[in-house]
């Protein structure tokens, strides 16, 4: 079995506590620890050591996302993780500096990442319905998918060198929720996503 980081990048507010992406932190956890995974769990928002997150990353084979998504974006919280705990693994640990070198210094810019042959998942919450994606007619979004808007971070973390694995959603989180059936799609899509990357590092 493998080593799963999960990282809790939610931001508590008070009219946003969060609540749901505790709950799916812990179901992940729960449903990974049951299939012979050894997770650990960094809630970012309670403090974090920039040394032991970066030996965290060394460590695990996969790294799960989990944030609700704020202004477009990670929480302000989170990119301060990022911002602390992926510049110090530049010094090798993470990136090997930004992938470019003195014989070619304009070329492969990002692709200094140590972590190759790692995996990260991205499970996100959204007040934004599930309709506002993917509709050209939709007038904020324009056609825009949920991993068009989430590009950032999917660079961040191709810059680390890690691997996409299939992301998870849950949409219309505060107005219009449907947290049981979210629940289900996700222990659905965990059980999917890591079996698969099971069958493929066998």
């Amino acid at each position: 079995m493998s080593k799963i980081l999960i990282l809790n990048g939610t931001q508590p507010y008070e009219f946003a506590p969060g609540r749901l992406n505790a709950a799916f932190v812990e179901r992940a956890k729960a449903a990974l620890e049951a299939q012979g995974h050894e997770v650990r769990l960094t809630t970012v928002a309670e403090g974090y050591d920039v040394e032991a997150e970066i030996e965290n990353h060394v460590w695990a084979d996969t790294v799960i996302l989990q944030f609700p998504v704020n202004w477009m974006g990670v929480p302000w919280s989170f990119k301060k993780y990022m911002d602390e705990v992926y510049t110090a693994g530049m010094d090798g640990r993470l990136a090997r500096g930004d992938g470019r070198t003195a014989d070619a210094p304009t070329a492969n810019y990002g692709m200094g990442g140590a972590l190759e042959g790692r995996r990260y998942v991205l499970s996100v919450t959204f007040n934004a319905p599930k309709e506002a994606f993917g509709d050209p007619d939709e007038p904020f979004f324009e056609g825009m998918s949920v991993d068009d808007l989430l590009r950032p971070v999917h660079l961040t973390a191709k810059f680390l060198g890690l691997e996409p694995l299939p992301g998870f959603a849950a949409f219309d989180v505060m107005k219009n929720p449907s947290v049981e059936a979210d629940f289900a799609r996700f222990d659905a899509h965990l059980a999917q996503v890591f079996a698969e990357s099971a069958d493929v590092a066998a």
